[in-house]
C-alpha cells in the first residue's frame, strides 16, 4: 500500500487555486464581486496584456479594516456567512471564502485598503502565498487590488493561457455580464491605456444595455416584467423580427447574479414559438428575483450553475414575462419611402446653394429639371395619342471592296440584317475599281539565316497526359418543374427527381472549395457594422485570416463590433450582419477544430445562402442547363448536409405500382 503524505501549504493551495482561477477572467469576476458585495457604487478596472501581467481594481466599498487584512488572505475565511444555516439563504455574490487565498498563490498582489473611520489606510503585500510587506499608506476609503505576474511561479499553467487578446476579450465579457447585472453600479473598465467601457450607475437597465451592449441592439429590446407567486421578473427581451441565429445574447440573471440555466432558456424560446422563423433565437436580458432559501448557488465553484427547489415555476415566470411581452408589443417594421420630389431632386441631383446669385441660379436649374419630367408633363392618355414614329431602316454599305482576294474570301450568300426580310449583297470587285493605281513591288531576295541544329540531347521531351474521358451521359428529356422545388427529368427507363436547391448547393460548395484564394468578391458600398458577444468577437478576431480565405473582408471596429467591408458575390443580397453572426457563432463554439474544416463550413454556409431557393421561379433554359450540368458531374450526388439531390423512380417501379406488371 503506498504511503499516504500530508501535502505541504503551499501545494495544498495551489491546488485550491486551480478550481477558482483558471485565468485573468477569474480574478477579475471575484474581486469585483467582492466590491460589490463591500458596497461600492463605483469600480474601476485596469488591465494591460489580456490582465496577465497586471490587474487594478479600484473600489469605494467599505474597506477592510487593519486587523482584519491579513484574515481575508487565509483560505475559507470570509465575512459572507458565519454558520450552516447562512447556505440556505445566501445573497452576497461571494461566499466561499478562497478567492484572495487562491489569487496570492499564483501572482503578487499588493492591496491599498482604508476602512471607513480610519484616518490612515494599509499597504499589504503578498507573492505566492508568503507575506512581503504590511505598512501605513495614505488612500482614499474603499480598496485597491494590484495582481501582477500569473501563474509566475506554475509554469504548467501559464502555457495555457491563450493570446492576450484572447484573454482580454474573456476579461471584458466578464465585466460586461456584471455590468448588466449591477445597473447601481458605474463600472470604468481600461484597456491597456484605452477606455473601452463606462456605465453611468444610475440604476436603469435600459442604461446599462446601451453603454454595454450598444445602441443597435438596445433599440432591438422590448420591456418585459411579470411576478408569479413570488418570483418575479424584469428585464428585456427581444422583438421577434430582430431575432440572432444563436444564443450568444441571452443573459439570465439570478438575484443579480449570473447563471446559466436551462429551465429558462427553454421557457423563452417556448414563448417565441410560431413568431420567429425555425433556426433563429430570441436574445434577453432577464433578471429572476427569487427567495434565497428556493435555490442552491454552493453547487459550482464558479457559482454560475445553480439548482432551483421548483423548476416548474420558474419556468412559468419566464415563460409568462416573455408571452406578456410579446403581446403588448405593438410594434412591427416601418418603411418610410414618402419624399416630397423637389427635396429629393434638390438633395441627389444638386449642390447645396450658398448664397447671393447662386440660389437664384439653382432654383431655374430645379425648375428645368421638374418640368422636364415625364411622369408630370404628359399623362396617359395624351401619350396614348401621339402618333408613334417610323423606324427609319438601317443604312448598309452596297459594296465591300477588298484589295488581295486571297486573304479575304467572301461567299456571296446574302445577310438578313433588316428586319423588314430587306437584304445585302455583298460583293467583291476588282482591287482598282475604287482605289490610286497601284505600283507595282520590286521582287527582292531575302536571304535567311541558316536553321539551327538542335541535337537530340538538347531536346526537351514532354510526356503526353491522356484527357480523362468523360462518360457520355444516356439521352434525357426534361419534363418540367413540381411545386417549384423538384426537376422531373426522363432519361432512358427512369424517372428523376432532383432537388434543384440541394443539388445547386453542391455545385457551389465544389467550386468555393476548388477556387481556395480566388473566391469572387464584391466590395461593400456601405461596410456593414455587427454587434457580438465577447466570445464571438474573440473568435472573429482569432479567425481573420481563414474568414479572408473564403472572401469575407472583416475588420476590428472596436466595442465587440465589426465591420464587414467585402463579402462573396454570391451573398452580396443576403443579410450579411445575418452571415456575420451566423459565422461568428460558429467559430466561438468550435475553436478547437482545424483549418480545413472550418473554412469547408463556411464554404457550405456560403454556398447554403447563395444556392436558388425552393420556390423560386426557375425558367425552360436554365432547368434544362442545370440538368445537363448536374448529370455531366456524377460526384454531384449529396448536398453538404448529406441529404441527396436526386432520387431514381424506374419505369418497372411505376408500372408496378400502377398495377400494369
Amino acid at each position: 500500500m503506498p504511503q499516504i503524505n500530508i501535502l505541504p501549504k503551499h501545494l495544498a493551495e495551489l491546488i485550491a487555486a486551480g478550481e477558482v482561477v483558471e485565468r485573468p477572467a477569474s480574478i477579475v469576476k471575484e474581486i469585483m464581486e467582492n466590491a460589490i458585495d463591500a458596497g461600492a457604487d463605483k469600480i474601476t478596472l485596469e488591465i494591460q496584456r489580456g490582465g496577465v501581467t497586471y490587474i487594478r481594481i479600484t473600489d469605494n466599498g467599505c474597506g477592510i479594516e487593519r486587523s482584519e487584512v491579513r484574515k481575508a488572505f487565509i483560505s475559507h475565511a470570509t465575512s459572507k456567512i458565519t454558520n450552516e444555516n447562512d447556505l440556505n439563504s445566501i445573497l452576497t455574490l461571494g461566499f466561499r471564502g478562497e478567492a484572495l487565498a487562491s489569487i496570492a498563490a499564483v501572482s503578487r498582489v499588493e492591496m491599498m485598503t482604508r476602512a471607513r473611520g480610519e484616518e490612515i489606510g494599509t499597504r499589504y503585500c503578498i507573492e505566492g502565498g508568503e507575506e512581503i510587506l504590511l505598512d501605513d499608506a495614505g488612500c482614499p476609503e474603499g480598496t485597491t487590488l494590484i495582481v501582477r505576474d500569473i501563474f509566475y511561479n506554475t509554469p504548467a499553467r501559464m502555457k495555457f493561457l491563450k493570446k492576450d487578446v484572447t484573454e482580454a476579450n474573456a476579461v471584458a465579457g466578464v465585466v460586461d455580464r456584471i455590468a448588466l447585472s449591477h445597473p447601481e453600479v458605474s463600472i470604468r473598465f481600461i484597456r491597456d491605456g484605452k477606455d473601452v467601457l463606462f456605465t453611468t450607475g444610475d440604476g436603469k437597465l435600459e442604461s446599462a444595455i446601451y453603454n454595454v451592449l450598444g445602441k443597435e441592439f438596445a433599440s432591438t429590446l422590448i420591456p418585459a416584467e411579470y411576478e408569479l407567486e413570488g418570483i418575479k421578473v424584469s428585464g428585456f427581451i427581444s422583438k421577434p423580427f430582430n431575432s440572432r441565429p444563436n444564443r450568444t445574447m441571452q443573459f439570465f440573471f439570478l438575484n443579480s447574479r449570473f447563471i446559466k440555466t436551462r429551465t429558462g432558456l427553454v421557457a423563452l424560446e417556448e414563448a417565441y414559438k410560431n413568431q420567429i422563423m425555425a433556426g433563429k433565437f430570441p436574445a434577453c436580458v432577464l433578471n429572476i428575483q427569487a427567495n434565497a432559501q428556493s435555490v442552491d448557488v454552493n453547487v459550482h465553484p464558479a457559482k454560475t450553475e445553480v439548482r432551483f427547489a421548483n423548476e416548474k415555476m420558474i419556468f412559468n415566470a419566464v415563460y409568462y414575462c416573455a408571452k406578456s411581452a410579446l403581446s403588448d408589443d405593438v410594434s412591427r417594421v416601418q418603411a418610410n419611402i414618402q419624399q416630397k420630389q423637389k427635396q429629393f431632386l434638390q438633395k441627389q441631383y444638386m449642390p447645396q446653394p450658398v448664397s447671393g446669385k447662386q440660389i437664384k441660379i439653382y432654383e431655374q436649374q430645379l425648375e428645368k429639371v421638374s418640368k422636364e419630367d415625364f411622369w408630370q408633363k404628359t399623362t396617359a392618355d395624351e401619350f396614348r395619342a401621339v402618333p408613334e414614329k417610323k423606324q427609319e431602316p438601317l443604312n448598309v454599305a452596297s459594296k465591300l471592296v477588298f484589295r488581295d482576294e486571297s486573304v479575304f474570301k467572301v461567299e456571296k450568300d446574302s445577310f438578313n440584317l433588316i428586319p423588314e426580310k430587306e437584304t445585302v449583297k455583298i460583293e467583291v470587285v476588282e482591287e482598282k475599281a475604287d482605289f490610286p493605281a497601284v505600283v507595282e513591288e520590286k521582287k527582292t531576295e531575302v536571304c535567311l539565316p541558316e536553321p539551327n541544329v538542335v541535337k537530340e540531347s538538347e531536346v526537351v521531351r514532354f510526356d503526353v497526359v491522356e484527357e480523362k474521358e468523360i462518360p457520355e451521359i444516356e439521352p434525357y428529356r426534361v419534363i418540367g418543374e413540381a411545386f417549384k422545388t423538384y426537376i422531373l427529368v426522363e432519361q432512358g427507363e427512369k424517372l428523376l427527381l432532383i432537388d434543384k436547391h440541394a443539388a445547386h448547393e453542391r455545385m457551389l460548395f465544389e467550386k468555393y472549395r476548388a477556387a481556395q484564394d480566388s473566391i469572387e468578391t464584391q466590395m461593400l458600398l456601405v461596410p456593414v457594422t455587427v454587434t457580438l458577444s465577447k466570445e464571438e468577437y474573440s473568435a472573429m478576431l482569432d479567425n481573420l485570416e481563414i474568414l479572408s480565405k473564403a472572401g469575407y473582408s472583416i475588420e476590428d471596429f472596436g466595442s465587440s463590433m465589426v465591420i464587414l467591408n467585402e463579402c462573396p458575390t454570391a451573398v452580396a443580397d443576403a443579410d450579411l450582419a445575418e452571415i456575420v453572426m451566423e459565422l461568428a457563432g460558429y467559430l466561438a463554439d468550435n475553436r478547437k477544430e482545424i483549418i480545413p474544416e472550418k473554412l469547408d463550413w463556411i464554404y457550405h454556409s456560403t454556398a447554403c445562402r447563395a444556392a436558388i431557393k425552393a420556390g423560386d421561379r426557375t425558367s425552360a433554359f436554365e432547368l434544362n442547363s442545370f440538368v445537363e450540368k448536374l448529370l455531366n458531374n456524377p460526384d454531384i450526388r449529396y448536398c453538404p448536409h448529406g441529404r441527396p439531390v436526386l432520387i431514381e423512380l424506374t419505369k418497372r417501379d411505376i408500372e408496378k405500382n400502377f398495377g400494369r406488371i
